[in-house]
């Protein structure tokens, strides 16, 4: 996990652009650098590092002295980088994963380059023998990236847009910031006069394709479609994608909130971690109140697989103080998105301050990919639940992904989301629609009893079925949920929510918890309501709020 800033085409001070690639250095604590291209004074990058692979020659922008015209700044981990180097006969000058990127843009471009790479990564590439500038992002958006263009030819690119608001708040047009579309890849001419044109936008890949890289993958996958093959292909998959993933120099924790996909992604790194004979456990950390149903959960499959377990103290009043440090860091004012950072933020935390690990797994993508949200039971039909995965895939940039990373990143760890593992979700998402739905009234159903019998994680954890949205956290008495409902109706009253769609033109507000949410937003970040498109919010039921908890088929485990 580390942080891009790069701005071509302007003659801003230097202060303002220090300034503005600052204010994401919590992306990176380990290093700092801010660099001039030489030749180019209009264009520089900044860039904060975490050093998780080659901590001694990882520093960024990175040059190689067999390509000294192109500067790289990537946040991002390619977990096929070795594959690659060997495959094409590369002769890297450093460890950095990163570096193979130089390589293929040399050798093919920056189209077959993209779709080559296996991980998940932002990157800036400028090219300065054709005065050329290209940016992409992973194919889930992983790794954000967020990028200003100017009607006059100035472009800046951040991994998070509070890097941009700056540059932006001086500009007299005030153009928009926009999050970078994930599985594309940009252009960008370097015009004489120093000004900046868009040339080219194209997707290099999209989560329902089979990847390039797939060519150099060693597992096989059979076409046959009978169960107990496809059982075997998704724990083999599920496997090695977690298996790639412990790709690192600095310690391995795992988020663990005794769910189903958290609680298999942390068995099977605990497994693999003992057969690749890492020199420390794993370290799994769960966050809730003393009875809540995630800790006494989670402590289970701790005990189960041998994990050296951590257990973080949460109370409603500590969530409730730590609000708008989320908000900032989110960059959202989305109700889902909020509400469940709010422990993810506080764990994460914990992490930093209290422990040693620095890469940290967790189960992010599964809900989308499987289809392990409750509201799935709804689905009208299976074509149309696999059409729902599909976009909630596409979307995970806006909502999840954006929660995981900026909850994370906020206390500089770098996480890794093995759910959403290209081979992996290719695979899943070409079986037939009829074996993803839920069935018998469990959702995920395909997933679980692939791992049944195993023994891996405990049985009831295996089909224990899904919390609400973040009330996992606390006591089956009183809900994080309900705690957030009884103290922000005390922060907005009727008046203000009766006129929120007159406030607040974008995305009105339905309820005091989001118009709080949204009051916090804009004074953080007014007039960027346009950041978030719309609101996460289940589909095929009439709801106006996207916990299940508010859902007639909700029935939580007791």
């Amino acid at each position: 996990m580390c942080g891009i800033w790069a701005l071509f085409g302007s003659d801003e001070c230097l202060a303002r652009q220090c300034t503005s690639a600052m204010k994401i250095s919590h992306r990176g604590p380990d290093a700092f650098r801010f660099e001039n291209v030489n030749g180019h004074t209009n264009c520089c990058f900044g860039f904060h590092r975490l050093a998780i692979v080659d901590q001694l020659y990882g520093m960024q922008p990175l040059r190689v002295k067999k390509f000294p015209l192109l500067w790289l700044c990537y946040n991002g981990e390619i977990y096929n980088h070795q594959a690659l180097q060997k495959q094409f006969g590369f002769e890297c000058q450093t460890q950095m994963d990163g570096e193979v990127l130089l390589h293929l843009y040399d050798r093919f471009g920056i189209q077959k380059m993209a779709s080559m790479l296996d991980g998940v990564f932002a990157f800036i590439l400028l090219d300065t023998a054709n005065r050329k500038v290209f940016i992409g992002r992973d194919t889930y958006g992983v790794r954000p990236l967020f990028k200003l263009l100017t009607e006059d030819g100035f472009l800046a690119v951040c991994s998070e847009a509070k890097g941009l608001t700056e540059i932006n708040h001086s500009m007299a047009s005030q153009p928009s910031i926009v999050p970078f579309l994930p599985g594309h890849f940009e252009a960008f001419d370097l015009k004489t006069t120093g000004k900046v044109e868009s040339i080219q936008l194209e997707r290099f890949h999209c989560c329902t394709q089979e990847p390039a890289h797939a060519l150099y993958d060693t597992v096989q996958i059979a076409s046959s479609f009978d169960e107990e093959v496809v059982k075997s292909n998704i724990r083999l998959l599920f496997e090695n994608a977690v298996r790639k993933r412990l790709m690192a120099q600095r310690r391995i924790g795992c988020l663990l909130s005794g769910g189903l996909d958290s609680s298999l992604v942390a068995a099977t790194l605990v497994k693999l971690a003992k057969e690749e004979k890492l020199p420390y456990p794993i370290q799994t950390f769960a966050i809730g109140t003393e009875d809540s149903p995630d800790i006494l959960a989670a402590r289970k499959v701790a005990e189960h697989i041998g994990s050296e377990h951590h257990e973080v103290s949460f109370t409603a009043e500590e969530g409730i103080q730590a609000l708008k440090e989320v908000i900032f860091h989110l960059e959202t004012y989305d109700i889902t998105t909020v509400r469940a950072s709010v422990g993810m933020y506080l764990v994460s935390k914990y992490i930093q301050e209290k422990s040693d690990s620095v890469v940290i797994f967790s189960g992010e993508g599964s809900d989308e990919l499987t289809q392990g949200y409750i509201y799935f039971h709804k689905a009208p039909n299976p074509k149309v639940a696999a059409e729902e995965s599909v976009r909630l895939l596409k979307e995970l940039y806006l909502f999840d992904n954006l929660r995981a990373d900026r909850t994370t990143a906020a206390h500089g760890l770098e996480l890794r989301v093995p759910f959403l593992d290209h081979r992996f979700t290719a695979y899943y998402l070409s079986l037939p629609e009829e074996m993803r739905t839920p069935k018998n009234g469990v959702e995920k159903h395909l997933l679980r009893d692939s791992f049944k019998g195993l023994g891996l994680i405990p049985d009831d954890i295996l089909w224990r079925r899904k919390e609400a949205f973040s009330d996992g956290l606390t006591s089956v008495k009183k809900s994080w949920y309900s705690s957030l409902q009884e103290h922000l109706s005390t922060q907005v009253d009727d008046n203000q929510l009766e006129k929120a769609p007159k406030t607040f033109s974008h995305n009105p507000p339905k309820s005091k918890e989001a118009y709080h949410y949204r009051q916090v937003f804009e004074t953080l970040y007014p007039g960027c309501a346009k950041w978030l498109s719309h609101y996460w919010m289940p589909r095929w039921i009439n709801a106006s709020d996207p916990s299940a908890r508010t859902l007639a088929i909700y029935n939580p485990d007791q």
